[in-house]
């Protein structure tokens, strides 16, 4: 669950953000092709705070800001609005990047950053039905003008179909109990708010295990919200589409707040960094060296102090990679790569870290 600055509002700072910063830098150093000014994607805006300390750090930078959630833009709009046309916000769930790269007339961009999970006005404005500690309606969608809600997935899902996604989603080891429960409990009246699904959640976990790990409805509450915004299939795609968008040089970093979002993005920041040369050839195949180099050594964790001012942040892992090597094709078609400077110049730009 991202929190994005907006003391004005209510203390929360973005996570991470010096390292943020610091990871993605030497990638906003230099101009973009063509001495352009070099583009830096916020795929997840939420309120900005992220995009503002980029725009403020990086003079020259122009931002790209994508948000399914239209209060989010909203708000990032007014915040962002001094930096002019530096900034262009739209409308979009991050695996349409490659789309609103393309209206916009982008080839290529310096950075991208990722900030997964729910927002912080997401989970504090109750009747967004995200948090199980306010009675509000269950909708869950971060996107409000499409898609279905939780309501709906807990009214209409088979038992089987509810216990899978506790189970993979929410990994609930109580999945088929919880489904079981809610199917029984729908019969009798339809689920239309959030406190009456966590109270029936509850009394399906048994009362061992009520007594410790906290409120027994989050792994039921997050795995409806990865449900409803479909958000693991996204990021399947998310990821690779904004990878492939960077130039040489260019650099990715990732905040993630559960292990299934984490487990996606080491995957393919693993397939990404390895040399693909079948084993046993004298030399390297230069189309299968690695496209990327990882930034950072596994995941990264917030400092014991962050969590203390901002407990949001307690989960989040970081990690972020750097793009060596460019493949395209040429007019016949054959693979050309183009390998990312080495020397001091590379040095410089950052080694694993």
């Amino acid at each position: 669950m991202h929190s994005d600055d907006n003391t004005a509002r209510s203390g929360h700072v973005p996570v991470m953000l010096g390292r943020v910063m610091s990871l993605l830098a030497p990638a906003l150093a230099d101009p973009g092709p063509g001495g352009r000014a070099p583009v830096y994607v916020d795929a997840t805006l939420g309120l900005g705070g992220h995009a503002e300390a980029m725009l403020q750090a990086h003079p020259r930078l122009r931002l790209v800001g994508l948000d399914r959630d239209t209060t989010a833009l909203e708000r990032s709009r007014a915040r962002l609005a001094a930096f002019g046309d530096r900034v262009t916000l739209a409308h979009a769930v991050y695996d349409e990047l490659p789309q609103v790269l393309s209206d916009l007339g982008i080839d290529t961009v310096q950075a991208v950053l990722f900030d997964l999970g729910v927002s912080s006005p997401q989970l504090d404005e109750a009747e967004r039905g995200f948090a199980y500690s306010h009675d509000a309606p269950l909708d869950m969608r971060m996107d409000q003008t499409r898609g279905v809600t939780a309501a709906e997935v807990v009214n209409t899902y088979t038992a089987e179909d509810l216990a899978r996604i506790l189970r993979v989603y929410g990994e609930e080891r109580y999945a088929r109990r919880v489904a079981a429960a809610i199917v029984r409990e729908r019969g009798r009246e339809p689920f239309t708010y959030t406190r009456r699904l966590a109270d029936v959640v509850r009394t399906a976990i048994p009362a061992a295990t009520r007594r410790t790990g906290g409120n027994p409805a989050k792994r039921t509450f997050q795995a409806l919200r990865i449900e409803v915004n479909a958000e693991l299939s996204i990021w399947e795609r998310a990821l690779p589409a904004a990878m492939d968008a960077l130039s040489v040089g260019g650099r990715v970093a990732v905040l993630s707040y559960h292990s299934l979002e984490d487990r996606i993005t080491k995957r393919v920041f693993a397939a990404a960094a390895a040399d693909t040369t079948p084993p046993g050839l004298p030399v390297p195949l230069p189309d299968r060296e690695p496209r990327f180099r990882l930034l950072t050594r596994g995941a990264e964790q917030p400092a014991d102090d962050e969590t203390t001012t901002n407990p949001r942040a307690a989960s989040a892992r970081l990690r972020a990679a750097e793009r060596i090597r460019e493949t395209g094709s040429g007019p016949m078609g054959e693979a050309r790569e183009r390998a990312a400077p080495r020397g001091p110049r590379a040095r410089e730009r950052g080694g694993t870290a």
